[in-house]
């Protein structure tokens, strides 16, 4: 681990000032994968500054809508009432990941940021296009059973390992950030990118920008639920595949519909023609098996991750049936 600054602020706008300062400098909050990072050379900010006295981990509700602080704790907001009775999906895929004490030490904001864990950006003596732009990618015909099957590039096939994101780009979220032009507002869908030609930019955030909140509608999304995550074992792992699952139903039928995927693109993968196709149409097994099939549309596998193709519609028709309460 390299040498660096330390410096701690009480203000975002002194947060954003700081780092704004110097080109290399981080924030850190939790530090559940930036100290990680330092300690295998794959980040070497010059400058650490601490937010985690800025008053950002409230809890609330602002018309009819939820806003979580950046600094709130993926624990505490798992088990928030706001969250289990408004919200369920979000509560449980927040409980899906990692360990309960990683949960009780990592931030919001920190969820949404976190790198990929592809072990080829994690191994220095490999090629990465993310960790190091031009020396590239590994994966593409090494061991990629981990890896994407929807929206890679040749530059890049890793995959984000976020549980929560799955969520809130299903909920329809937004993301408030502060920079140093001002505050503004991203939508979930929007905050992070596809690799392209460049996979060592994770989001769309700009220079110096900061998060602040995250913003939840209240769109009635709080009964036929489910987040279905597959993994190797049942605790601290991540996901080859999951799904979240949400839909409104009346009378049999399926009135509105969310669904988004997590562990097949370099950023939570939203299913919008699936949800589409599925709103009007009786709950049945048949109707999400169709919609399984959309959302299959354009994915294609690499060497070790084959199975992908399977185990992806699969998964999303039982998390649907479980959401619908048929099994």
């Amino acid at each position: 681990m390299n040498q660096f600054q330390y410096s701690r602020v009480t203000h975002s706008n002194a947060a954003v000032s700081a780092v704004s300062k110097e080109k290399a400098a981080m924030f850190i909050a939790g530090g559940t994968n930036l100290i990680d990072l330092m300690k295998r050379g794959i980040v070497n900010p010059t400058r650490l500054v601490d937010i985690n006295r800025v008053p950002l981990n409230e809890i609330k509700t602002e018309g009819n809508s939820l806003i979580i602080g950046a600094l709130a704790l993926n624990g505490p907001v798992a088990e928030s009432k706001l969250v289990t009775e408004k919200f369920p999906l979000l509560a449980q895929a927040l409980n899906a990941g990692a360990s309960a004490q990683i949960r009780n030490m990592a931030t919001i904001g920190g969820n949404m940021l976190q790198r990929t864990r592809c072990p080829y950006f994690y191994d220095t003596t490999m090629p990465c296009n993310k960790r190091e732009p031009g020396t590239g990618c590994g994966a593409l015909e090494g061991f990629n059973r981990m890896h994407a099957i929807f929206g890679f590039s040749d530059q890049c096939i890793a995959v984000h390992p976020s549980d929560m994101s799955v969520a809130l780009a299903a909920l329809d979220a937004s993301v408030l950030v502060i920079g140093p032009k001002g505050e503004r507002r991203i939508p979930f869908t929007d905050f992070h990118r596809l690799p392209g030609d460049k996979p060592q930019i994770d989001t769309n955030l700009q220079a110096g920008e900061l998060i602040t909140s995250v913003t939840i509608p209240d769109n009635g999304f709080n009964k036929n639920v489910h987040y279905l995550k597959v993994r190797d074992r049942t605790s601290y792992a991540f996901a080859l595949v999951s799904v979240a699952a949400a839909l409104q139903i009346e009378k049999n039928t399926i009135r509105d519909a969310r669904l988004a995927m997590g562990g097949v693109a370099h950023k939570p993968w939203r299913l919008t023609e699936a949800e589409k196709f599925l709103i009007g149409k009786p709950v049945s097994e048949a109707s999400f098996s169709e919609a399984a099939k959309i959302a299959m549309q354009g994915a294609k596998a690499f060497k070790y991750n084959t199975y992908k193709l399977t185990l992806a519609p699969n998964s999303i028709v039982q998390a649907l049936k479980v959401a619908a309460k048929l099994v």
